[in-house]
């Protein structure tokens, strides 16, 4: 706008030009549009103007231009922009101030690694204190920079540390409820001991027990609310940068560069809190003895003790050592309900060092203790194949020719079978390993990893050329990290992750049975040449542990007692026994 009363100034006499004189690359606009042509003195950055000395000097006199912040001619724009005819880039400068809403983010502070406005400037960061530049002359260097192409790094990283950790906690809720399973379990059997009078305190120690599993899943649930919020924030502003930057938009690319790398700091912060989360504990219960003498004066029925859960840390790999066996003892698994001869394809050993064989030809579940030797007999119908526990109460079985998986109750009589799952092939072996279960399959060879409610998460059939990997997967076990499958047919044991990626693989002819030790490393039986061999855990070694084996089968490793058992199957001969070796 025009200054009334305005005159040139005498001092800019030989400079000024009218009609079409002489040109200057940067001049006062507000002169200019009453045709008179002075070199700029400074800018305003509220009107977006540059203004010869008169009008710089003049400018804040009006009281409604008196917060305006000026710029001296070494800090002001050295572009001439016309609001008339304003370049695309200044209308991309349309990002709110987040101290001053009403105005638009146009300046960038180096000094405090900030996005201003023009108020900023004029309250907190003027010219004289600090390095501050005007967006659009500076913006242009953003382009496929080092800057830009680092913070999209550091979106990524989040991302995935969210994920990690989100996928850390479910694996720590699952272990805690299976746990609390386990308790609730040991509850109702230590509750059948007694009498009536205990049932209120039994209601007690589940409503607990129930209380903590809910205070898990509200943890779990929270954590993946504000991990899902982070990544579509992150994975906005991702696509937004590739945006602005595939198109040019260099204001607004500078501008939400700024605010990324400002959202990853924040962020970091509040994934910093996400990972000291703590609290999700696995239990134990512990009945109080004393009840069963004293229960009038007693007020609890046990209590609930947590150990902390750590992450599990990848074994340290070394090569396979040796080991000397015992003489083995023999327990005879025969009974009178048994009509067959025992074929025992499958054994484990529960946490309470129960051991349990499948029965094949007699279609029987057989609970054996291993001390007494005394054996109860679970009917389960035919073709049961391989077994693994998942509760102290409860086994998981396969029965290949059905196409399913059981669940089964140890505990009671008239009700074992829980559950059972439909799966997609004849499934033969079978582990369990923190609320997951790795299942093999024959017809076609195939391991599929899924969850307790039989949602297949993972399958594993072809390798990167389109080829089989397996020809007759039988045996697998688990650990933290790895999943090991003995391919008979193959002569071959193989090695997975959790993602089901083939991490390594180990030759063993006529591999069947496999069980893991306490240091990671595994024992496979080698039925084509009679003996056992202890493999590394990363299967690059192996080293022979018993020999002269006739027809061994299935195996298992009882930690506790750190005892060996072995099963065998041989239609010529007595199989109804199974063997302890004592590991020296």
């Amino acid at each position: 706008m025009a200054v009334p009363g305005k005159k040139a100034s005498q001092n800019f006499s030989s400079t000024l030009s009218r009609g079409g004189a002489e040109d200057f690359d940067i001049y006062c606009q507000i002169c200019d549009r009453d045709d008179i042509r002075l070199p700029a003195f400074g800018y305003c950055v509220d009107c977006e103007e540059h203004l010869c000395q008169s009008c710089f000097n003049t400018h804040r006199r009006p009281k409604p231009l008196r917060h305006h912040q000026l710029l001296d001619k070494d800090h002001m724009p050295h572009k001439q922009k016309l609001k008339s005819t304003s370049s695309p880039q200044t209308s991309d400068l349309t990002k709110p101030c987040t101290k001053h809403t009403k105005e638009m983010i146009k300046f960038y502070c180096h000094d405090h690694n900030t996005l201003i406005c023009s108020v900023c400037v004029t309250l907190e960061h003027s010219p004289t204190s600090c390095h501050v530049d005007y967006i659009p002359d500076i913006s242009a260097q953003i382009i496929d920079s080092i800057e830009f192409k680092e913070t999209l790094k550091d979106i990524n990283k989040l991302t995935d540390k969210c994920s990690q950790i989100t996928s850390d906690l479910k694996q720590k809720v699952a272990k805690s409820t299976t746990s609390l399973k386990d308790a609730i379990a040991e509850i109702e059997n230590f509750r059948k001991e007694i009498n009536k009078r205990l049932d209120e305190l039994e209601k007690e120690v589940k409503d607990t027990a129930t209380a903590i599993q809910h205070d898990n899943n509200e943890k779990l649930k929270t954590t993946e609310t504000a991990c899902g919020d982070i990544n579509k924030s992150l994975q906005a502003s991702a696509y937004t940068l590739k945006h602005l930057n595939s198109n040019k938009k260099t204001d607004q690319l500078f501008t939400e560069l700024k605010i990324a790398q400002q959202m990853i700091q924040d962020n970091n912060n509040m994934i910093s809190q996400l990972t000291t989360i703590n609290g999700i504990d696995d239990y134990k219960f512990e009945p109080n003895q004393d009840i069963k003498k004293i229960l009038q004066n007693e007020k609890t029925l046990g209590t609930f003790s947590s150990k902390k859960l750590k992450h599990p840390a990848e074994p340290k790999n070394q090569g396979a050592v040796a080991a000397k066996m015992s003489t083995p003892r023999t327990i005879n698994v025969k009974t009178s309900l048994d009509k067959e001869d025992c074929w025992i394809t499958s054994i484990a050993v529960s946490p309470q060092n129960q051991l349990f064989a499948i029965d094949f030809s007699n279609e029987f579940i057989k609970k054996i203790d291993m001390k007494s030797e005394h054996i109860k007999s679970l009917k389960v119908g035919p073709g049961p194949t391989d077994l693994t526990i998942i509760t102290a109460d409860t086994i998981a079985v396969t029965f290949p020719e059905f196409k399913t998986i059981k669940f089964f109750s140890l505990s009671s009589d008239s009700h074992p079978l829980k559950n059972k799952l439909k799966v997609a092939g004849q499934c033969y072996g079978i582990s369990h390993h923190q609320g997951k279960l790795a299942v093999t399959f024959e017809k076609p060879g195939k391991l599929q990893i899924m969850d307790l409610e039989g949602n297949t998460e993972i399958t594993v059939q072809k390798d990167s050329n389109g080829d089989n990997i397996f020809s007759q997967p039988w045996y697998v076990t688990t650990n933290n990290h790895s999943i090991y499958v003995s391919d008979c047919s193959n002569d071959v044991v193989l090695r997975f992750n959790w993602k089901g990626e083939m991490i390594g693989l180990v030759g063993i002819e006529g591999s069947t049975g496999i069980t893991l030790l306490d240091d990671g490393s595994l024992l496979v039986n080698d039925r084509n040449n009679k003996c056992i061999h202890r493999v590394s855990g990363d299967c690059k070694d192996s080293k022979t542990v018993l020999e002269d084996l006739d027809h061994s089968q299935a195996l298992c490793w009882c930690a506790e007692t750190s005892t060996l058992c072995v099963s065998r199957f041989n239609k010529q001969s007595d199989d109804n026994y199974i063997k302890l070796y004592k590991m020296m």
